[in-house]
């Protein structure tokens, strides 16, 4: 019998779980009066992404986990008018927004590149698959 497989094994969520960190590293040097406004919205935001691809993983059916990983890649977006906004007032140096762009963007190709395959496996019919992006729902 193999290890589990889970969302942690995406390679999608491994990625947004590199932005969520150091999007989280960056809102702790956000000004007191952005504690409830820009900081408070980045954060949910960006836990938004890894929340939504795990959920989305957990439903076992590829409509369902489509829809997550849309409402997932929302996420990203807005997350991306966060740190635009935190460039805008700066509060984040070229430098920090490049890195920090950088990362959304690779998770944002990842995550496309996850959509498309579950829009494949939702049109063909293909069952989750061991060494695809999900573990197989049956024992081999």
């Amino acid at each position: 019998m193999g290890e589990l497989k889970t969302f942690e094994t995406l390679e999608c969520y491994k990625l947004a779980r590199e932005l969520r960190k150091a999007v989280s590293k960056f809102c702790k040097v956000l000004p007191r009066e952005e504690e409830y406004r820009l900081k408070d919205q980045t954060l949910r935001s960006s836990r938004s992404i890894t929340a939504n691809i795990s959920e989305g993983y957990g439903r076992h059916h590829h409509q369902e986990n489509l829809q997550f990983c849309r409402t997932a890649r929302g996420s990203l977006t807005e997350t991306l008018d966060h740190l635009n906004t935190a460039q805008d007032e700066e509060y984040l140096t070229d430098e920090q927004y490049a890195t920090l762009r950088q990362l959304l963007e690779e998770a944002w190709k990842v995550l496309n590149g996850y959509i498309a395959y579950l829009q494949k496996c939702a049109v063909s019919g293909v069952p989750h698959q061991p060494g695809n992006y999900h573990s197989s729902t049956k024992s081999e």
